[in-house]
């Protein structure tokens, strides 16, 4: 019996072409996948009909449905809104430190104002706001604007020279490039500075200097002591922390061109629930006064 015989009776046929004496098959598909494939692309048809699916010149094509996943969340998260209002209304009843003193209010707050802060705040401050150069450290005990509940409100609220009419305005004057001081005089009271939180000193550095140009220029701001002042944003001088970095280089560069950081006003974003909300959780963190 030949070959084409044997293909003939088992029902196979060849295409004809052979490598090696091995013959390529003509095996149909099986009619389970065939009949597959056509399911799929009526599916697909039906699909483009229902959902929307067709990108046009300036729009796209909708669907019998009129299927949308961005208005979809935006109901769910309206839903959310409308939940979260109802429990928060009890928040805008109380003042902020009966929040603090009820177990149950400051969970709640602080709950609030976790996400809030996460969302909004994290991008400068840190997740855990620990602050970074520039942003300060809302875990410790120095404050530039006031620590306190009232304060720490106030400034979310209105932030600090944002434009809001109600903004902390304190500037830092930019001493050597307006020509206040000359480089030396920089350098000095640079290193003056310095000695103020028992930091090292370069060894020419001539202390009465520092102090009577410290005294000409700065204790305006930041005090005889340098204890720093609330009231204008200027920050303690003698405590180890610093805003921008403690190193020489760094300080010259700050009393040569100034500091005038801006942090936004909230108040037109966030509702005043929310911003009681974030200022008891910022107090919670471990620096409130």
């Amino acid at each position: 019996m030949t070959d084409r015989d044997f293909d003939q009776i088992s029902g196979r046929s060849t295409t004809g072409h052979e490598w090696d004496g091995i013959k390529e098959l003509n095996t149909p598909l099986p009619r389970w996948w065939i009949s597959t494939f056509y399911a799929t692309v009526l599916w697909a048809i039906a699909y483009w009909v229902v959902y929307p699916a067709w990108p046009l010149l300036s729009s796209y094509t909708t669907g019998v449905f009129h299927y949308s996943a961005r208005a979809s969340v935006a109901n769910d998260l309206a839903g959310l809104e409308k939940l979260r209002a109802e429990k928060m209304a009890v928040l805008g009843k109380v003042s902020l430190t009966e929040i603090e003193t009820d177990p149950a209010l400051l969970a709640l707050a602080r709950a609030r104002g976790k996400t809030v802060f996460a969302d909004n705040c994290a991008p400068c401050h840190g997740s855990g706001g620990a602050g970074a150069k520039g942003y300060p450290n809302l875990n410790d005990d120095d404050w530039l604007w006031g620590g306190s509940l009232d304060q720490i409100q106030q400034t979310i609220q209105f932030g600090a020279r944002s434009g809001h009419a109600q903004a902390h305005g304190g500037q830092m004057l930019a001493f050597g490039r307006d020509g206040i001081l000359r480089k030396d005089e920089i350098a000095t009271v640079a290193n003056y500075v310095r000695s103020l939180s028992g930091l090292s000193t370069v060894a020419t550095f001539d202390a009465a200097a520092g102090a009577r140009i410290f005294a000409d220029n700065c204790a305006a701001c930041h005090g005889e002591n340098a204890k720093g002042n609330q009231e204008l944003g200027a920050p303690n001088l003698t405590d180890h922390i610093w805003l921008y970095g403690s190193d020489e280089e760094t300080l010259i560069e700050t009393i040569s061109y100034g500091r005038a950081g801006i942090m936004p006003a909230w108040s037109g974003r966030f509702d005043p629930i929310t911003i009681k909300a974030l200022a008891v959780y910022v107090h919670s963190l471990g620096g409130g006064q």
